[in-house]
Parts: C-alpha cells; structure tokens; sequence
C-alpha cells in the first residue's frame, strides 16, 4: 500500500539562500544568522546575570522587531527581482536589528557603563570601550551589506532598515536614561515580583566578570589559610 505523499516545508527562521561556488556569499550566509545568535545570547544572559539593563536592551530589540513587522506591512514594497526570501523588502529587518543593537551596545559602554573608583582597575578601559563598540558597528555594516549581496534586499531597503534602527536604539537609550533619573527604574526594581527573580542593576557600576572573581579569589585565600583565619578568631575571643 502506498502511502499519501506529504509535502514538506523549510523552517525559515534559519534557512539562508547562498552561491556555493562563491565564498563570499558563504560568508554572507553565516552573516545572516548573527540576529539569531544575538537573540539567543541576550535569553541567556538575562537568565544567568538578572541585568535589568540586558532585559530592557532585550525589550527593545524586541520592540524593534515589531516595528519592522508592522512597516513592513504598511509599505508593502517587494523584494529584488532576483528575489531570495519570501515576504516584503521594506525595511530590511536585518540591517534594522543591527543598527539598533550597535547604537544601544556602544551607549551603553561609551555612556551608561561607569564604575566606581575602587574597581575601575579591572574594569574595561575607554580604549576598549571604544574597540568593542567599533566591532558592533562593523559587525552591523557587515550583516547589512551581506543582505544585498544576498539579494534579499535592495540597498535602499537595507539602508532604510539600518536608519531605522539607529534611531530606534538612540530613543530606546534615551527613555532607559528617563527612566533611571527619574526613579522609575529604582520603583520597579523594589516590586516584590521583582525582586522575586532577583532582578538587579550591577551591570552599569560594576564589572560581573571581575566583581565574581574577585569573590572567588577571597574564598580561595580563606580555604587556604584555615588556620590563620581560625588564630584572629581566637585572639579576638
């Protein structure tokens, strides 16, 4: 008995049309899935670190993506001819995506990302600020420039997409900004369902990585000196 034949589908979120023979568009191929690893990096950085300021970055990605979804719709302008993908062209979600992730990235380094004195020593230099938030911006203009040679986009659309997201990242920074000086973000961190998930605000005046290290270098020196430790206990007994 033969059975009924079933037509299958590609998921899309992950499928990249590309040239084989080229490796250029191999690249650009990679290129396209970068949105996709961002997203899963900022679930799980808001998992492991509870940074209110990764989850409202995170928001905002997320509101940007809406925003595409829904220009998209109204514009209704078509792919290229040579057309790879289906839906409309106008923004390009991509480019918009990574525009605003670099703004909102490098705000955050150049501006928001000040610490106190007493750890600035292992914190990152303006040097290398200013070098992580280069790489966001190139990393930007290369998964937009990929779109086109893809030719999943024309370059206005790719262009409109990346306007788009700058200035969505420059007003999502600016209302984050509204929201500390005014104290609403400080509300917000003392309700109970907050605080339920241990949500915090360290990521601004503190180095995570540097902060936990030194913490684990001040239980490695108490396991290791257990008797010195033990003899202050008794002298002050």
């Amino acid at each position: 008995m033969v059975k009924d034949y079933v037509p299958v589908a590609s998921l899309s979120l992950t499928h990249v049309n590309y040239n084989p023979e080229d490796p250029i568009s191999y690249i650009c191929a990679f290129l396209a899935l970068v949105p996709q690893a961002l997203i899963i990096s900022y679930v799980s950085l808001c998992w492991a670190t509870r940074e209110v300021e990764i989850i409202f970055m995170l928001a905002g990605q997320l509101s940007c993506e809406v925003l595409n979804f829904g220009l998209k719709r109204l514009i209704k302008q078509e792919r290229p001819n040579q057309m790879n993908g289906k839906g409309y062209g106008m923004p390009s979600s991509h480019s918009q995506f990574m525009g605003y992730f670099a703004v909102f990235f490098s705000l955050f380094l150049l501006v928001r990302h000040t610490p106190s004195a007493s750890i600035r020593s292992g914190y990152l230099s303006m040097l290398e600020c200013v070098g992580l938030s280069l790489l966001a911006c190139a990393g930007a203009l290369a998964v937009a420039l990929s779109r086109i040679y893809l030719n999943y986009h024309t370059p206005q659309q790719v262009m409109a997409g990346a306007a788009i997201g700058v200035a969505y990242g420059l007003a999502w920074f600016g209302i984050g900004s509204f929201l500390r000086e005014s104290g609403w973000l400080g509300w917000a961190l003392d309700l109970q369902p907050v605080r339920y998930f241990r949500i915090r605000d360290l990521l601004p005046r503190e180095d995570l990585a540097e902060g936990g290290w030194q913490r684990w270098e001040s239980i490695r020196q108490q396991s290791r000196n257990p008797t010195k430790q033990h003899s202050k206990t008794s002298h002050v007994e």
